[in-house]
């Protein structure tokens, strides 16, 4: 998907920006947001007239938060993207205003802020905090019809605190002023499947029932929780990942070609895969899903604790670390398709993919490889970023034996340009005033009124998670789940 959509009206780049980060200091802002409009900046994607104001309860004058940034956000900039000029100049546009959000109105804040500017409010914080902030920000005069809300994930923990979240901000500000945010979406090669799908005319007539068998999208973490642990226990891999990641990634796969690029047309097409989604029974749960969770293993040649065994981690703890699912879409286009979804921590290694599956032919003409499958698409989006379609070759020698052989686009040798990363193609997205890439109310929504039933499933049927070590691909229930239906996990 190009960035090649109109602009938002609301959006007016002659007015000088003033970027705010709610949660300032904290380790999202240090590590992505920062190094990513660091980029944005070297690279001259940011308005001259440009502010970047941060916020927390830290007792910083400037240069004291300034030294913050350099000790701890420097780090994430790459040897070869680090110019000392223009991190000085990047340095400049930084501001810091210390407030409490809980408890202090936004006086300060409305102080620091120039009157006029466009205004970007990135809410870095806890969910819980969303309704106090923009509550405060109306009361001090900083939303107007220029102004812009980021919100970051988890939106919610099921349907209902969702729903108070979207009524909370949309009191304050108009749905298209609410950019919430997903960096899957931001990744070149998600990006990159609209096209892939859309603008390729041998690929969509094949893009459906029955010439693709089934469809696998995963989503796997070698890192264990480490000090999110207390958030974690709170969420699982079910609201962390699977409710929005997962799903926004099954919707691009799944939609129908939308009527434009335009954000409203994408975003249309992606909510009737999400109404399409087949809604779980309390049975096709305890068939359908597994829950895992992982106990101590090794990674990276190191010896790694198991979930219970981290900081923060109560005892009896039956969050899940891993999720692995069986969901179909009920349209004409995907009738009897299986979709899996994969989703774990301490797994073997870092792989997200999209693996689609074709159907073999229907007579087999040539002697048969054990095992093989004609053709797949597999679509990498970390840690490398591919897209390889998998074909069948006959083997050297006299006979007419068979070989799989794969054609392979490398992205990164196949274009000159540089790949932005993901947050700071999303964040240029939010200055420009660009919706496309970002979850509309009614997805969200959508979203949740699917999952909940699965959350509230676990809990009536309280199942402890399945153990698997850690360093594995995840419980042995979940290579059952597709073996049952002559599937297995592409690796």
């Amino acid at each position: 998907m190009t960035s090649s959509v109109q602009k938002d009206p609301a959006a007016d780049s002659s007015l000088p920006l003033d970027m705010i980060i709610f949660g300032g200091m904290g380790d999202l802002a240090m590590r992505k947001l920062l190094p990513a409009l660091y980029m944005a900046h070297l690279h001259g994607n940011l308005p001259a007239a440009t502010r970047i104001i941060s916020t927390g309860r830290q007792d910083f004058g400037r240069e004291a938060y300034l030294g913050f940034v350099e000790e701890n956000s420097r780090s994430f900039i790459s040897s070869g993207n680090f110019a000392d000029d223009a991190w000085r100049s990047f340095l400049a546009r930084l501001e810091f205003v210390r407030l409490d959000v809980q408890q202090d109105d936004l006086s300060a804040l409305a102080s620091a802020s120039r009157e006029g500017a466009e205004r970007v409010f990135y809410l870095a914080t806890a969910p819980s905090l969303f309704t106090t902030i923009c509550e405060k920000l109306a009361a001090a005069g900083l939303v107007d019809a220029n102004a812009r809300v980021v919100l970051e994930k988890p939106l919610g923990r099921d349907l209902a605190s969702a729903v108070d979240i979207n009524e909370a901000v949309g009191k304050h500000f108009a749905e298209s002023q609410i950019y919430r945010i997903d960096h899957y979406l931001g990744k070149e090669t998600v990006q990159n499947l609209m096209v892939l799908r859309f603008g390729n005319s041998i690929l969509e007539p094949l893009w459906r029932a029955p010439n693709i068998s089934s469809v696998q999208i995963t989503v796997a973490e070698e890192v264990g929780v480490g000090s999110r642990a207390g958030f974690y226990d709170s969420t699982g891999a079910m609201r962390d990942m699977v409710q929005n990641h997962l799903l926004q990634l099954l919707c691009i796969v799944a939609m129908e070609p939308p009527a434009s690029l335009a954000p409203d047309a994408v975003r249309d097409e992606k909510l009737k895969v999400l109404r399409s989604l087949r809604r779980f029974s309390l049975a096709t749960i305890a068939r359908d899903t597994v829950r895992g969770q992982y106990v101590r293993g090794a990674s990276g040649n190191q010896a790694v604790p198991g979930y219970l065994e981290e900081s923060n981690v109560p005892q009896e703890s039956g969050t899940e670390t891993f999720v692995a699912l069986r969901t179909y879409v009920d349209t004409w286009r995907w009738s009897k398709v299986p979709f899996y979804l994969r989703t774990g921590k301490r797994m073997e290694k870092r792989s997200s993919k999209i693996v689609i599956e074709f159907a073999n032919p229907p007579f087999p003409l040539f002697p048969e490889t054990q095992g093989s499958v004609a053709n797949r698409l597999v679509i990498e989006l970390q840690p490398e970023e591919a897209i390889k379609l998998q074909l069948m070759a006959k083997q050297p020698g006299s006979g007419m034996e068979m070989q799989q052989v794969a054609l392979n686009l490398d992205l990164q040798s196949a274009f000159t340009q540089r790949r932005a990363e993901a947050y700071e193609r999303l964040l240029i997205d939010v200055v420009r005033g660009r919706l496309t890439h970002f979850m509309r109310r009614d997805e969200l929504e959508a979203a949740w009124q699917w999952a909940d039933p699965i959350i509230d499933g676990w809990a009536e049927l309280n199942e402890k998670p399945r153990p698997y070590q850690a360093g594995t691909w995840g419980p042995s229930e979940s290579f059952a789940l597709l073996a049952r239906d002559g599937f297995s996990w592409f690796e």
